[in-house]
């Protein structure tokens, strides 16, 4: 071949290299181009959609969960999306909530913020510790066994926030620090001159008032009562301590109690003692504690439901069997 034909040759090469390249690049551009407009286009999900992604999973695990769930539409877009955005390091683990067509950038980031799905458990006030272990046992998005029932009145009731990962112990050991740290707090704010030694029989004694009644501005006048009778040594004759030393908290009486069951001997029967039981009856709420660590200042000594929902209440016997043969009669009806 002259020297010639080669010139003439090298600029046909030249120009379709130039061609391949150009080609390349736009090819590359409307690759680009479509795998941008897909990671921020919204996704295939049609409606919200719980999914757990679990701990120690890489980023293609994440993306191929998320593909099995009708999350995303793409696995390798999702990928070089968390890679491309500098995220992918980011993602953390947990239960999440994605909306209908969330966009795969979307998806990322709520994965990047970490705002798992939670639950609430609601444990009700005056239940005992083995009632409340019951309620936690009974909830499927709980997981763990408690082996031990928690000691009688060292669990506070409330509503309590949990993620799916949350064990049932967690939640017990959550309540007991929730109930030191309340009844700390109140006891030393307590009233002066109140006739309990120590925080223990400040709870007992909140424990008998959860169980006498449901309404929670009458607690501090019921505690104004015990409050009284303690000072003038009489005994505090609470029908719910009866209950709780027949039962002892395995399960409720089933039944009204008797004249018999009053007359019964047990360490909970304040019918029987001179003084509070050894230990609380139920788990107390703060208004319990609350009522018992700043009780009304009242003259009353007795009370007595009204068939109302709450109390009436009385100075002296004769006031106090006025009101009982009034309740007596409402039950008759």
């Amino acid at each position: 071949m002259t020297e010639e034909n080669k010139v003439s040759k090298r600029p046909s090469f030249l120009r379709w290299v130039s061609l391949c390249i150009v080609f390349i690049f736009m090819m590359a551009s409307i690759v680009l181009y479509y795998a941008q407009q897909t990671f921020i286009a919204p996704g295939p999900l049609k409606s919200d959609a719980t999914v757990v992604i679990p701990r120690g999973a890489g980023l293609e695990k994440i993306a191929t969960l998320l593909k099995n769930e009708g999350v995303i539409s793409d696995i390798l877009i999702f990928q070089l999306g968390a890679r491309y955005t500098k995220r992918a390091r980011n993602l953390k683990a947990g239960e999440f909530l994605f909306p209908a067509t969330a966009s795969m950038d979307a998806v990322i980031k709520i994965l990047e913020e970490g705002k798992v799905v939670s639950y609430s458990i609601t444990i009700p006030e005056g239940k005992t510790s083995r009632e409340i272990i019951d309620i936690l046992r009974s909830d499927p998005n709980l997981s763990g066994e408690i082996s031990i029932i928690p000691k009688e009145g060292s669990l506070l009731p409330e509503t309590y926030q949990y993620e799916r990962s949350g064990t049932r112990q967690s939640i017990v050991d959550r309540m007991q620090k929730a109930l030191n740290e309340n009844l700390n707090e109140l006891w030393l704010n307590r009233q002066k001159g109140l006739p309990l030694k120590s925080m223990e029989e400040a709870l007992v004694l909140a424990s008998i008032v959860e169980k006498e009644t449901g309404i929670a501005s009458e607690r501090p006048l019921v505690a104004g009562v015990f409050i009284n009778r303690l000072n003038k040594k009489m005994r505090l004759q609470s029908d719910p301590t009866v209950s709780y030393g027949i039962t002892m908290g395995q399960a409720p009486l089933g039944r009204s109690l008797s004249r018999k069951d009053l007359k019964t001997p047990t360490p909970y029967n304040t019918y029987t003692i001179d003084r509070l039981p050894p230990g609380p009856i139920t788990n107390v709420g703060r208004s319990a504690l609350e009522a018992v660590t700043q009780p009304d200042k009242t003259k009353f000594l007795y009370f007595v439901a009204n068939g109302k929902g709450g109390h009436s209440f009385a100075k002296n016997l004769k006031e106090h069997n006025k009101n009982v043969r009034l309740w007596r009669s409402v039950k008759m009806k």
